[in-house]
């Protein structure tokens, strides 16, 4: 079984057309159709996003380590 800070690890690599779909693969999960409706609607802009360089990704190590600060 994998601990958090491995999970955490792995997440950090992904690029952020895996972390999207990894964040989508959650909305999957929610049966709440309105709520799912609405992450999936957000994951798809946050990817738009990137894509077109109007934002830019940061390294998903310094985002957690954000996080936990």
């Amino acid at each position: 079984m994998n601990t958090l800070e491995e999970i955490e690890r792995a997440v950090s690599q992904l690029s952020p057309e895996e972390l999207s779909a990894f964040r989508l693969w959650f909305v999957e999960f929610d049966t709440d159709t309105a709520i799912q409706a609405a992450w999936t609607t957000e994951a798809k802009r946050r990817r738009d996003e990137i894509r077109s360089g109007s934002v830019q990704p940061i390294p998903g190590d310094e985002a957690l380590a954000q996080v936990r600060r």
